[in-house]
């Protein structure tokens, strides 16, 4: 999964054809916060979260991946039913019951003013790139808009008439609408049971999902909510059927809620959806009270191999050498699996990138890289290599495609840790600076900027000591392997102020001794795993602490005990891959 910047207040994310989400989900917010029978949710590009509580009367806002509201706003009003956020971070909302109006709160000035009338409730609203207003009115069959650019109030039919119907100009208690940067209005015909597509200007839809669908789809109860991510493809809430489907480019499957497993969510009423821009799915589930969050589980956009474990996963502690010294040599540096299983190395003394198909132990592909002293490459999505050549001030790229070696960064001394994240930001980790550093490859400078450390070596809360390996997780949070001062460090996006995951001091979150951990990964739940080099074992964190997985008080027999281990990597089955160095005296 990638993300797709545009000009819209609102998430698309691209998703991978075998993107997939935790079934269970989790209660992000329950009747306690949100109140009784909440009805609309909207997630805006800052992934700040907003809620409508027509029982509290109130807007509820979560910003910076807060678990609590951050901010209320009192919209003591009629029936709250809809909400939407523009870019500016101005809120829409729809009333309805006693008086039918939409109101717009004002951000700068912190007021309401009415901006929309209507003659019935908005069972949803919606606002396109032109500043035009959409409400779908599902108690008069049909869906109305106006440019918020006009000084008028009133509105236009754009679907519908005024009587339910199932021709491709009727639409029968339409609820949830979404329009796409072509103008195209797509909505949820709830009692028609299908999805209505109406090409902008035109009044007769064509169905693109369930009921007299022109092309085989999936069938439909109740439809309730539709949206688009990156790719056009339909999400939708099948409310009446308990569960969610999405569209793909082998037609539509059923996400969440599927074989009967709607029953945990407790007899629901699904009412909406929004996209985190992770991907995560926030619904309405308005007959329980609640707003729940399913996690996007594979990364299949992601390099590297994220894995969820169980609570407590055990591995051969025997083991077995997948390659040796006449291999890789005295001094190997670094290791990378990716997706597909393909495994990675460095040989420091021939100077060559090594790489295996995990089903054999010869090294399948042999590059010759000509760099000295290379501690650290990175494989990008689509093959592409980046590899260390800091000790001549360079970050260099193999393409795959053309087989040749470019500059892709300059640095001012070796990286030990060479990291992407998923906005194609390159890390890069300088023991010898005390910093870490990175640079946006989508932009022609080659000059990197300070992410962590001031460049003086330190243990305070802002500076470094040789800093090894780096990973940067899903919400650009920079983990740091700082061995000098036997810890990790967890660095937040645009923050120059560090926070101790682990280490002896008071103040991390896992007090635990470490003795020059050099390298760190996550696993799907966001534990850690740490290479605790000096101790020569490897630790992982979990919901009782931190706890050794391998290299135990001396569990580990002879064959396999680690000497100095360096670096680890997880293939796609959740294998644990080593790479053990040279003690240093």
């Amino acid at each position: 999964m990638r993300i797709i910047k545009a000009a819209v207040s609102y998430n698309q994310p691209e998703f991978c054809h075998t993107a997939t989400w935790d079934r269970n989900g989790i209660t992000f917010a329950n009747e306690s916060i949100v109140g009784v029978n909440p009805n609309d949710v909207f997630i805006d590009t800052k992934n700040s979260i907003y809620v409508i509580s027509d029982d509290k009367k109130q807007i509820l806002i979560w910003h910076n991946n807060s678990i609590k509201p951050t901010q209320t706003i009192s919209a003591n009003f009629g029936n709250l039913e809809s909400i939407f956020v523009t870019s500016n971070r101005d809120i829409y909302i729809s009333t309805g019951f006693t008086k039918s109006i939409i109101m717009r709160w004002i951000s700068e000035t912190n007021t309401f003013t009415v901006v929309m009338n209507t003659s019935g409730p908005c069972a949803e609203i919606f606002i396109d790139i032109n500043d035009s207003l959409y409400c779908s009115m599902g108690a008069e069959q049909k869906v109305v808009k106006k440019n918020l650019k006009s000084s008028s109030t009133d509105s236009i039919v754009v679907a519908g008439m005024n009587r339910a119907g199932s021709d491709s100009n009727q639409l029968d208690h339409p609820e949830g609408i979404f329009v796409d940067v072509n103008l195209e209005l797509f909505v949820a015909d709830s009692k028609n049971n299908r999805i209505q597509l109406f090409p902008f200007g035109e009044t007769n839809a064509i169905t693109v999902a369930g009921w007299r669908s022109a092309r085989p789809t999936i069938g439909l109860r109740g439809p309730t909510g539709v949206t688009l991510d990156a790719a056009k493809s339909l999400f939708i809430v099948d409310k009446d059927n308990q569960r969610f489907v999405g569209e793909g480019p082998y037609g539509f499957r059923c996400l969440i809620g599927c074989y009967g497993d709607g029953s945990q969510y407790n007899d629901p009423f699904l009412a909406s959806m929004s996209f985190d821009s992770f991907g995560n799915i926030f619904v309405v589930d308005t007959g329980n009270s609640r707003i729940m969050k399913f996690q996007l589980e594979n990364f299949c956009g992601f390099p590297l191999n994220i894995r969820r474990f169980c609570s407590k996963p055990v591995w051969n502690r025997n083991g077995i050498t997948f390659t040796d010294q006449s291999t890789i040599g005295l001094k190997p540096s670094s290791i990378f699996i990716n997706e597909k299983n393909l495994i990675y190395s460095l040989n420091q003394e021939k100077k060559e990138i090594l790489i295996w198909n995990e089903s054999n132990i010869q090294s399948s592909i042999i590059l010759p890289s000509d760099f000295s002293d290379s501690y650290s490459l990175f494989v990008a999505l689509n093959g592409d290599i980046y590899i260390d050549n800091g000790i001549n001030g360079r970050i260099k790229k193999w393409t795959l495609n053309t087989k040749i070696f470019t500059t892709e960064a300059i640095v001012s001394s070796s990286c030990f840790g060479l990291f992407i994240d998923r906005d194609d930001h390159l890390y890069c980790s300088m023991p010898k600076n005390h910093q870490v550093i990175k640079r946006n490859l989508n932009e022609v400078i080659l000059t990197m900027i300070t992410v962590a450390g001031t460049g003086d070596q330190g243990s305070t809360s802002d500076t470094l000591n040789k800093p090894h390996e780096i990973y940067v997780d899903t919400d650009f949070n920079t983990f740091v392997a700082d061995c000098g001062n036997n810890r990790i460090q967890r660095f937040e996006s645009g923050k120059i102020s560090g926070k101790t995951e682990v280490g002896d001091t008071l103040s991390a979150q896992h007090q635990y001794p470490l003795a020059c951990p050099t390298s760190i990964t996550l696993d799907f739940q966001q534990f850690l795993f740490i290479v605790d080099s000096d101790n020569d074992r490897i630790l992982r964190s979990g919901t009782n602490g931190v706890h050794c997985v391998v290299g135990c008080n001396g569990i580990t027999i002879k064959s396999t005990e680690l000497s100095s281990p360096s670096d680890l990597a997880f293939d796609s089955f959740g294998n644990m891959f080593k790479r053990n160095r040279i003690k240093e005296q």
